[in-house]
């Protein structure tokens, strides 16, 4: 079984050096490419003012987060939800420094950046020059996300796992009718096996031989009187 957690944050802003805070952590459980329905969200009360270019982007204001359970209230539980799994992140680096800023600050241990799958890396690579946000994904792949007028970082997520199983492949990621050389070399050339049937050990019945004459009598000019 493979599970992965889809992944994505919203924050006071782009610098956690700078003192900016998460506001919101949304994650969803994928098993074998196939989400399972267990989501963790949480919105998170930063502990200090969220700026007006924050707000134009999630619409999450101090009066509404300032009545949520600030990071270290919720870490265990995040923590648990994802385990050890593997994280699908669309620009991992941005999120990741969050995560790892806040976890440091309360003497937790860091998430490993290893176990990050960037699928806006993934993209760039499957389709350079062409833009990569997720938006533009979602309009590649025909996903709709017209719910999208804001971030949320709930709503990113199932966006981005929808927009993670195309880059994959499609509905069917496993399914593939190409072969590597490798497998080519091993399907290529191999004769199939065909199991013959061996010869009757004796002749057909007098009433075998009259219930076929019977059902020639029935055929229009069957082949075997021509």
């Amino acid at each position: 079984m493979a599970r992965e957690i889809v992944l994505d944050t919203e924050t006071t802003g782009f610098e956690p050096t700078q003192g900016h805070r998460l506001v919101e952590i949304g994650c969803l459980e994928l098993i074998n490419h196939v989400p399972s329905g267990r989501i963790f969200h949480t919105y998170i009360n930063p502990e200090r003012d969220v700026p007006e270019e924050a707000f134009g982007v999630h619409g999450l204001s101090y009066d509404f987060l300032k009545n949520h359970p600030p990071f270290r209230e919720v870490c265990t539980l995040f923590l648990e939800f994802i385990e050890d799994s593997p994280l699908v992140i669309h620009n991992a680096k941005f999120d990741m420094k969050f995560l790892n800023a806040e976890l440091k600050n309360h003497n937790w241990p860091e998430l490993s950046f290893t176990r990050a799958i960037d699928t806006l890396m993934i993209a760039r690579q499957k389709f350079p020059g062409s833009p990569a946000s997720l938006d533009a994904l979602c309009k590649r792949f025909g996903v709709d996300n017209k719910a999208r007028d804001k971030h949320g970082a709930l709503l990113d997520a199932e966006l981005l796992a929808q927009v993670y199983l195309e880059l994959l492949g499609g509905k069917q990621p496993s399914l593939s009718f190409h072969f590597s050389s490798e497998q080519r070399e091993t399907q290529i050339g191999k004769k199939k096996e065909i199991k013959i049937r061996e010869l009757r050990p004796h002749s057909p019945t007098p009433e075998e031989i009259e219930g076929h004459k019977k059902l020639i009598a029935n055929l229009k000019n069957p082949l075997w009187n021509q």
